[in-house]
């Protein structure tokens, strides 16, 4: 990689970071089809007190498909807790909360939601939700402590209890196998710097599988390849804190791989269950009518989204990016003879996780378009949903498609009746919705929708300041208070629609 690119990658991923305003929507834009995003507004929770936020009488009742799986999404290091108990080892997130200044106020994983105590009140609660479907992920420390070898069978019981809990309430389990929290002793190996790290990844997927793997229905492999390349290694905000845009990509190829070998592995096991991969695509636009625009917005698409559909799916990384990365780069050099193929090994659906659309100017910058929410990364724009659903079904044909995260923070508290009014979540999610309804109509095969996320959480190097979830957490007592959202959701599950 030439010093002229890796300069431009960490301007990119530091423009991307800290978005500017810009000017009103281009004619390019407008002419892709894009409206003004609807019924939130400019912080995001803002919506008016009273009443649905978001209700038109006039309006023709929305209806999903009558087996559309409702659902909510968590990760292990964020609710679990219990971070020195029974065996579990120490991950990269350990690690990274408790190193200074890394997250907000110091906040840590180490008692978090504490659902590695509460998870039977917590699986009744999302049977009083309704819920039909349930999205979490395995500690990979939980279940090996370093990583390697024998597995941890307190770990694997864990897990057990919740799955089978799940279908004695009957939500179907659906799993992620890494959702960020590496072992440290494989960090301190090299970490997806290593390509060992993908092999032993795969070992901890075999292991997974043949321990629990005939009692999931779906299984997910890597939770956002991307979000490790760009905040573990570009930004450096996520663990392991890295800013080299060299090491990168070479870790955005070992976790390609390191999916395409669990999907060997789950077949291997000859199971009769599905996987696919968990990514977060965000639409790119160019900002305005010009030529430099729109070729902008096409090469940050290449390292938005094409990096890691294409390979998946049609065993190619993109030319583009590998043109701009160039023959030198640490990806390039690490790229093997069968790899692609083990990558673009088939899969059984895709999991799409959509949270907001990127603006490009001629010279590479993102400018703002869209009132952000209190994540300020975030701009609300329900019809992004609808463009990267129906882009994924035109470029790679009728792949079975599950959104698997998509939500909004907001600044929630207890009111004096012991409730949380959060109005402008439920327009969030009802707009979204509507979008999705949208791209079901128009020929996307979605079979499930899974809101992030369903407890307050931490939420990394926010910590706790930020809150997520349908139901409520006071983290000094741990007890849970469902939402105005919890109650909205749980209508909108039983009327299968809105």
């Amino acid at each position: 990689m030439s010093i002229l690119t890796r300069r431009r990658l960490l301007r990119r991923a530091a423009l991307s970071a800290t978005a500017t305003a810009g000017a009103g929507l281009s004619a390019a834009a407008a002419g892709a089809g894009l409206t003004a995003a609807t019924g939130v507004l400019a912080a995001g929770c803002d919506a008016p007190k009273g009443g649905d936020p978001t209700a038109d009488p006039t309006a023709e009742r929305v209806r999903f498909p009558h087996d559309f799986g409702w659902g909510a999404a968590t990760s292990a290091y964020q609710i679990e807790g219990a971070a020195k108990e029974d065996g579990r080892g120490e991950s990269v997130w350990d690690t990274f909360s408790h190193t200074p200044g890394r997250t907000r106020n110091g906040d840590t994983g180490d008692v978090a939601a504490d659902h590695y105590h509460r998870w039977a009140d917590d699986l009744d609660l999302m049977r009083d939700l309704g819920l039909r479907s349930y999205r979490f992920s395995i500690s990979w420390p939980r279940i090996q402590a370093d990583g390697t070898g024998k597995p941890n069978q307190r770990g694997l019981d864990f897990y057990k209890r919740i799955i089978g809990g799940l279908h004695e309430r009957g939500i179907a389990p659906m799993v992620t196998l890494f959702h960020w929290d590496l072992p440290q002793a494989l960090q301190d190996d090299g970490g997806w710097e290593n390509r060992d790290t993908a092999h032993r990844f795969a070992d901890y997927a075999d292991t997974v599988f043949r321990g629990i793997g005939d009692q999931v229905p779906v299984w997910l492999t890597i939770n956002e390849p991307k979000t490790v390349v760009q905040n573990g290694y570009l930004w450096g905000h996520h663990a392991p804190g890295r800013q080299d845009a060299d090491a990168a990509y070479l870790v955005a190829h070992h976790l390609q791989l390191a999916h395409g070998l669990a999907v060997r592995a789950l077949r291997a096991t000859g199971f009769d269950t599905r996987i696919g991969p968990a990514l977060n695509l965000h639409p790119c636009y160019p900002a305005d009518d010009s030529p430099a625009a729109a070729a902008a917005a096409t090469l940050h698409d290449g390292y938005e989204n094409r990096l890691y559909l294409d390979s998946i799916l049609t065993g190619a990384y993109p030319a583009d990016v590998l043109a701009d990365l160039g023959p030198d780069s640490r990806m390039a050099k690490g790229i093997r003879d069968g790899d692609l193929e083990t990558i673009a090994s088939p899969v059984d659906l895709l999991a799409v996780q959509y949270y907001t659309p990127l603006y490009l100017t001629g010279n590479g910058n993102t400018v703002t378009r869209w009132p952000t929410s209190e994540a300020d990364w975030q701009q609300i724009y329900p019809q992004g949903m609808y463009d990267i659903l129906t882009r994924v079904t035109r470029d790679y044909g009728p792949v079975p498609i599950t959104v698997t995260e998509n939500g909004l923070p907001c600044p929630d508290t207890l009111g004096p009746d012991g409730t949380v009014d959060d109005a402008g979540r439920i327009a969030f999610l009802r707009d979204h919705l509507t979008a999705v309804h949208r791209a079901i109509a128009d020929g996307v095969p979605l079979e499930s929708y899974h809101v992030w996320s369903l407890l307050d959480n931490f939420e990394w190097a926010e910590g706790y300041d930020q809150r997520w979830g349908l139901v409520y957490v006071d983290y000094p007592t741990q007890r849970r208070i469902p939402k105005r959202s919890a109650h909205w959701y749980r209508q909108v599950i039983r009327d299968n629609g809105l």
